[in-house]
C-alpha cells in the first residue's frame, strides 16, 4: 500500500463483461473499429467469459480460449491475433486501473501468422479491368494504379483535392463504411498518410475523361459517387461493379481494390525508386513497413548480392584462379602494386607506407 502497488481482491471480482464494456466505451475508436472491437467481444469472447471476474481469468485459462479460436473457431492466425489483441487491451487497461494484479495474456502463444507474397496486378490486368468497370468507376482504378491510394482514400477525393494543373492529387480524408451500409468521413489512417502524390500523365487524362462524363460542380463535390449519388459504399461498390469486372477481366477471385495499391508499389520499384520515396508515396508509417511488404519485388535482389561480393574478389582479373584468394595471387597483387605491400620489421607489421610531397615515408 504505501509503494501503490496494492490491488483490493475485491476489484478483480467485477465480471469481465461489465468491464470489458465500461473499456470500450472509454475507447476512441474509430466507428469502422468500434464495430469490429464489439464483434470480436460478442462472438468469440464473451460467450466464454461474459460473467467471469476479472481475477479468476488465468494465463491457463487465456492460452486455452486463444488456441481454440484456430482450432475450434476455425479462425484464421491472423483473426485470432486480432481478436486475441482486444482482450489483452482489455486486460491492460485492468492494470492501470488496477482491478487486477497482472495481465494474464502477458505470456501467451499465439499461432504464427503465415506471411503472404504479394502478387501484384500487371500492367495488362489493369487496362483489362478499367475497361471492364462500369464507366463511373474507370477513373478511380486509373487513378488507384496511377497513385497507390488506399481504396477509402479514393472513395474521400473531393474536386478541390485535385489539381490538374499541377497534377498531383492531395489526400487529407478518407471514406469509411460504418454500421447498416452508412459511410463517414474521417481522417486518413496514420499522421504519414496525410500527403499529396503526383500525377503521371495518364491519370490527368483519365481524370479529365471522368470529369467530362460525370461533371463535379462544386469543389467539395465528391470526385467518385454512388449511383444513387452521394460518396461510394465500399460494400455496394465491391458487388456491384468491382467483382463482376474482376471476373469479366479474368482477375483471380478474392483480388481487392488494395491491388491497385500493390500494382503502383510495384512500379515504383521497377524503376528503381528508393525506400524511403515509395514509402512517402504510400503514406506508410515508416520504410521498414514498406520493406516489410514489398521486399520480395525489389529485381535481382539475390543477382546483385551475388555480384557485388564478386566484384570485390574478382576485380584483380586472376583469370587462372577464380575469385578464390591464394598466396601466388596476393603476391601477384603485391608485384603490381609495390607501394601497397606491408611493411615487415623484427617487431611486426608497421603498416602499408605512404609518400608525403617531401619524399618522407609516413605509416598509417
Amino acid at each position: 500500500m504505501v509503494t501503490g502497488q496494492y490491488v483490493d481482491p475485491r476489484s478483480a471480482k467485477k465480471p469481465f463483461k461489465d468491464y470489458a464494456e465500461e473499456w470500450r466505451a472509454r475507447q476512441p475508436h474509430r466507428p469502422s473499429t468500434a464495430k469490429a472491437v464489439a464483434q470480436h467481444l460478442r462472438c468469440y469472447v464473451y460467450p466464454t467469459w461474459e460473467k467471469r471476474a476479472l481475477g479468476a481469468i488465468k494465463p491457463g485459462d487465456v492460452q486455452g480460449w486463444v488456441t481454440g479460436l484456430t482450432t475450434t473457431h476455425g479462425l484464421a492466425a491472423s483473426t485470432a491475433r486480432t481478436v486475441f489483441n482486444t482482450v489483452n487491451a482489455v486486460f491492460r487497461a485492468a492494470v492501470r486501473d488496477r482491478m487486477v494484479p497482472e495481465n494474464p495474456c502477458s505470456d501467451a502463444k499465439l499461432s504464427p501468422v503465415p506471411r503472404k507474397r504479394v502478387v501484384p496486378l500487371s500492367v495488362d490486368y489493369v487496362r483489362e479491368l478499367a475497361a471492364a468497370i462500369s464507366p463511373r468507376y474507370r477513373g478511380l482504378v486509373l487513378l488507384g494504379a496511377a497513385t497507390g491510394l488506399r481504396p477509402g482514400e479514393l472513395f474521400g477525393l473531393q474536386l478541390r483535392h485535385v489539381d490538374l494543373l499541377h497534377a498531383a492529387v492531395t489526400v487529407e480524408q478518407q471514406i469509411q463504411q460504418a454500421a447498416k451500409h452508412g459511410v463517414y468521413v474521417g481522417p486518413p489512417k496514420t499522421a504519414r498518410s496525410y500527403r499529396t502524390v503526383p500525377l503521371p500523365k495518364m491519370a490527368v487524362r483519365a481524370l479529365k475523361t471522368h470529369l467530362q462524363g460525370f461533371p463535379v460542380s462544386e469543389p467539395g463535390g465528391w470526385l467518385f459517387t454512388a449511383p444513387e449519388g452521394g460518396p461510394v459504399v465500399y460494400a455496394h461498390f465491391m458487388d456491384g461493379a468491382w467483382r463482376p469486372a474482376c471476373q469479366k477481366a479474368g482477375i483471380p477471385k478474392g483480388t481487392g481494390p488494395h491491388a491497385l495499391r500493390h500494382h503502383y508499389a510495384s512500379l515504383l520499384i521497377k524503376n528503381g525508386e528508393s525506400v524511403q520515396t515509395i514509402s512517402e508515396q504510400l503514406g506508410h508509417t515508416n520504410a521498414a513497413m514498406t520493406l516489410n511488404i514489398y521486399t520480395h519485388l525489389w529485381p535481382d535482389s539475390e543477382e546483385r548480392t551475388r555480384a557485388a561480393v564478386d566484384r570485390a574478389y574478382g576485380a584483380d582479373n586472376d583469370a587462372d584462379q577464380g575469385d578464390i584468394p591464394t598466396a601466388e595471387a596476393a603476391q601477384r597483387r603485391r608485384s603490381r602494386w609495390p607501394e601497397l605491400a606491408v611493411l615487415r620489421t623484427p617487431c611486426g607489421s608497421l603498416g602499408r607506407p605512404t609518400h608525403s610531397a617531401a619524399g618522407q615515408t609516413a605509416f598509417w
